[in-house]
């Protein structure tokens, strides 16, 4: 009788521990990431840009509109995944920029997307040639200003200098220019 009370507690422990080892295996239903500000950055652009007299680049900006008026991207200067930002870039559309921003600070931190465009050294990576034409057009309605946050640029830290370039076919506008909006 002994062997066999041993035996039941025996069959029913080995049961109860191989049935809590296969539900607490089983993982919970995958949960749904929860978004961030730093998702979405999917429109890959390349262009180079001028600080100082000096051509830089070409950069790789990942874009994503944050709103019907601005649209920003975090600049690396390549693809690698763990490249440092080195700078971020609004495009604000025309409207807004132009009717909030001196003519004088426009001249000295913006600059005309629809300008630069012109230029051809600006490319819509990783799309359809339609879906990057419609980019581009959109993009053409916005002025840009840029942030260079990794200064000296071969630095091994950001000294706290934060530089202003400007696309390489960057033009001063005049008042009148300026106000036609």
């Amino acid at each position: 009788m002994n062997e066999t009370v041993s035996y039941k507690y025996a069959f029913f422990s080995t049961l109860l521990i191989s049935g809590a080892l296969v539900l607490g295996s089983r993982s919970a239903p995958p949960q749904e990431k929860p978004r961030t500000p730093a998702d979405g950055h999917d429109i890959h652009v390349l262009a180079p840009h001028k600080m100082d007299g000096k051509v830089m680049g070409p950069y790789h900006h990942y874009c994503k509109p944050v709103s019907s008026d601005v649209l920003e991207c975090l600049i690396y200067e390549s693809t690698e995944p763990n490249a440092l930002l080195k700078q971020v870039e609004y495009f604000v559309a025309k409207n807004v920029s132009r009717s909030n921003i001196s003519l004088e600070t426009w001249n000295k931190f913006y600059h005309d997307h629809a300008v630069e465009i012109a230029t051809g050294r600006v490319q819509v990576l990783d799309r359809s040639p339609e879906e990057a034409k419609k980019i581009a057009e959109t993009a053409a309605q916005t002025d840009g200003i840029i942030f260079h946050l990794w200064l000296p640029d071969d630095g091994k830290a950001p000294n706290g200098t934060v530089g202003h370039p400007q696309s390489v076919g960057h033009k001063e506008m005049t008042a009148k220019e300026y106000s036609a909006k």
